[in-house]
């Protein structure tokens, strides 16, 4: 049997620190805490050297709870150019039907919205399979859906 393992989730981005507190914002999850004895990372960063212009190449956030992945944000020179082949659903409306559910979804889209997400497309309950879901893009572009 195949050992469990832990699972983060990366993004790649151009700016982690913003986009690292737009989705602690979107998931409720916080900035991941210096390492002891440190009170920020400003300070953590600058007594292992990193130069000032550096310090803004990665991000993490961190489940409250300690039973989510961990979200990893990385600096890279490129710019987001096709669609993702893997997204994240944020649950926004669990348990919820019809329109109670579009209802939730749509408050939740106007929140991120003036966050810096992007609305791109409303999918329309379909019993028996489908729920309904609303398609949104981080400030860099990344796709999500609200569930």
């Amino acid at each position: 049997m195949t050992a469990r393992r832990e699972v983060q989730v990366t993004f790649d981005a151009n700016d982690p620190g913003a986009l690292s507190r737009f989705w602690a914002e979107a998931i409720g999850y916080p900035l991941q805490d210096p390492p002891p004895p440190f009170d920020s990372w400003d300070q953590a960063l600058e007594a292992r050297g990193v130069p000032e212009e550096r310090r803004n190449d990665a991000s993490a956030l961190v489940d409250p709870e300690g039973t989510g992945p961990r979200l990893f944000f990385q600096k890279v020179p490129e710019p987001k150019a096709a669609k993702n082949r893997v997204h994240l659903d944020v649950r926004a409306a669990p348990g919820l039907q019809g329109e109670a559910r579009m209802a939730a979804l749509e408050a939740e889209a106007e929140r991120l919205v003036a966050l810096g997400a992007t609305r791109v497309r409303r999918f329309e309950p379909t019993p028996p399979m489908g729920a309904g879901h609303l398609v949104m893009q981080d400030p860099e572009g990344n796709e999500f859906c609200l569930d």
